[in-house]
C-alpha cells in the first residue's frame, strides 16, 4: 500500500482542509502515516500570514525531502497560492497547488513523477466557488473543526489573506449540517465553526446566516457544544448576541480580533471599528453570557505606531481584561498597503513591545482563570498528558485531572482546585 504524510502549518482552516485531503487519499487506497516516517508522498499544507510562516513552510518541505529523497512532495495552500514559483524553487517540490485545487490532489500526485515540476494555481478573480473538502473524522481529537466559508473581502492594510484566499464564498448550509451530523455520529460532541471570515457567512448566498447555522447545529441532539472561530467585532450587535444566547449549546467563548487598542492605528490598519465600539461589544457579550471568555489577537509594531499609540493599546488591553490573547509582531507582506507605509518599526522595538504586551495579557489570563478556582465546571476531555487527563471548559479554560479510566470524548463535572503551569488542576465529582 502506498503511503502519504501530511504536515500542516497555520490556522484551523488548514487543519480542516488537511483532514479533507487525508480522506481523499484514504479513499484512493493510501495509508496515512506520521510526517516523520518515510512516506511515498508528502503534502505540506503551507501558510503565508507572516514571513516566519513562509520560512517554516519551506523548512518543512526540505525536511520531507531529507526523510525520503524519492518521495513526491506537494506544496499546497496559501504560500503556494501567493508565491507559486518561489515554492516550486524549493528543493524537492514536485507539485505546487493553490487554494482551489486541493480536491484534485490525488489525481495530480498520481500523474506526477520525480522529475515533474507542476503548478496549479488560480487567480484571485477565479476563486469563485466554495471548494467542498468533506471531513469525516479527526485523528486524535474530540473537538471537530467544521469549515463553513472561505475567503475575505475586508482587505486590512497588513493582511495578505484576501489575496491568498479570494473573495467570500459560503458553503451550502445543507452540506454543513450533513457533515456536522456525520461527525457527531462518529462521537465528536463539540463542533468548532471555522473559516477565513465566518461572520460573513451567507452574504453571497440566499436563505442562510451564521445564526441559522448555529441554530440548526443546536438541534442535533448528539452535539453538546458549538464553539465559534474568530469573529469580526462589528458583527456582534446586541441583537445578534441576544439571538446567539438562545442556543444553549453555544460556548461562551468569543474570539474578537482587536489588532490594536488605538483608534489611529486601527484606521491605518483599515479595521472597521473604534475602540469604543469594541468595548461596547465586549460589554454586551459579558452582560448576555455567563462566564464569557473574550480572547483576541493583537499586533505590535504596525507602521507608524508611536510610543503613545502603543501605550494606548496597553491601557485598553488592561481595561478589557482578555481571558487569552495572541500577541504577534507586524510582518511586512508584499502586495499589501502596509508594506509601503512610512515609519516602519525596527525589529528590536517590535520585540520590546511584544514582551510588554504579552506580560499584560498573561496577568489578565491568570486573573480570569483564578476567578473559577473553587467552582464546578463541565470539562470535555481530549487527551492524556503523562498521568493527567486534559480537557477544556466551555469558556476555554484548560483543565487537568487524575483518572484511571478513559476520558477521551467524555464531558465530566470537575471541581477546579488550583492553577499550575498554565492549566487548572481539579478532580471529577
Amino acid at each position: 500500500m502506498k503511503t502519504v504524510a501530511f504536515i500542516t502549518l497555520g490556522c484551523k482552516v488548514n487543519i480542516y482542509e488537511t483532514e479533507g485531503m487525508k480522506r481523499i487519499f484514504e479513499e484512493g487506497g493510501y495509508e496515512v502515516v506520521p510526517p516523520d516516517c518515510a512516506a511515498d508522498v508528502y503534502v505540506i499544507n503551507t501558510c503565508t500570514v507572516t514571513h516566519l510562516s513562509e520560512r517554516k513552510s519551506r523548512q518543512m518541505i526540505r525536511r520531507a525531502k531529507r526523510i525520503n529523497p524519492r518521495a513526491i512532495i506537494a506544496a499546497v495552500g496559501c504560500y503556494s497560492q501567493i508565491a507559486p514559483e518561489e515554492a516550486l524553487a524549493v528543493d524537492g517540490v514536485n507539485l505546487v497547488i493553490g487554494n482551489n485545487h486541493k480536491h484534485e490532489i490525488l489525481e495530480l500526485v498520481e500523474q506526477a513523477g520525480l522529475e515533474t515540476k507542476k503548478v496549479l494555481v488560480s487567480e484571485r478573480r477565479e476563486l469563485n466557488n466554495y471548494e467542498d473538502l468533506k471531513v469525516e473524522c479527526y485523528t486524535g481529537h474530540t473537538r471537530a473543526f467544521l469549515k463553513i466559508q472561505d475567503g475575505c473581502d475586508q482587505f486590512c492594510s497588513y493582511c495578505i489573506i484576501p489575496i491568498a484566499r479570494g473573495k467570500i464564498r459560503s458553503r451550502n448550509p445543507d452540506s454543513i449540517i450533513d457533515e456536522a451530523k456525520a461527525l457527531a455520529d462518529k462521537g465528536f460532541c463539540e463542533i468548532v465553526l471555522t473559516g477565513i471570515h465566518i461572520t460573513s457567512y451567507g452574504r453571497d448566498i440566499k436563505g442562510a446566516t451564521l445564526l441559522d447555522i448555529i441554530y440548526e447545529l443546536g438541534r442535533i441532539e448528539s452535539i453538546k457544544r458549538i464553539r465559534l472561530g474568530s469573529l469580526e467585532p462589528l458583527y456582534m450587535s446586541s441583537d445578534i448576541v441576544r439571538k446567539m444566547a438562545q442556543t444553549e449549546k453555544l460556548c461562551p467563548h468569543f474570539h474578537l480580533s482587536l489588532q490594536s487598542g488605538c483608534d489611529e492605528t486601527l484606521k491605518r490598519m483599515n479595521r472597521k471599528y473604534t475602540t469604543a465600539e469594541y468595548e461596547e461589544i465586549v460589554a454586551i457579550i459579558r452582560d448576555t453570557f455567563t462566564d464569557a471568555a473574550i480572547t483576541t489577537d493583537i499586533m505590535v509594531g504596525f507602521p507608524g505606531e508611536t510610543e503613545e499609540e502603543f501605550e494606548q493599546t496597553c491601557n485598553f488591553v488592561n481595561r478589557i481584561g482578555f481571558s487569552q490573547a495572541h500577541i504577534f509582531k507586524f510582518s511586512e507582506r508584499k502586495g499589501t498597503k502596509a508594506a509601503d507605509m512610512p515609519d516602519q518599526i525596527p525589529p528590536f522595538e517590535k520585540d520590546r513591545r511584544s514582551k510588554i504586551l504579552s506580560e499584560i495579557c498573561e496577568k489578565s489570563k491568570e486573573q480570569y482563570r483564578a476567578a473559577y478556582i473553587g467552582r464546578n465546571m463541565d470539562v470535555l476531555f481530549e487527551q492524556k498528558r503523562g498521568k493527567l487527563w486534559e480537557g477544556l471548559t466551555t469558556n476555554y479554560i484548560p483543565v487537568q485531572v487524575k483518572y484511571d479510566g478513559i476520558l477521551t470524548g467524555n464531558i465530566k463535572i470537575v471541581h477546579l482546585e488550583k492553577s499550575l503551569n498554565g492549566v487548572i488542576l481539579g478532580h471529577i465529582i
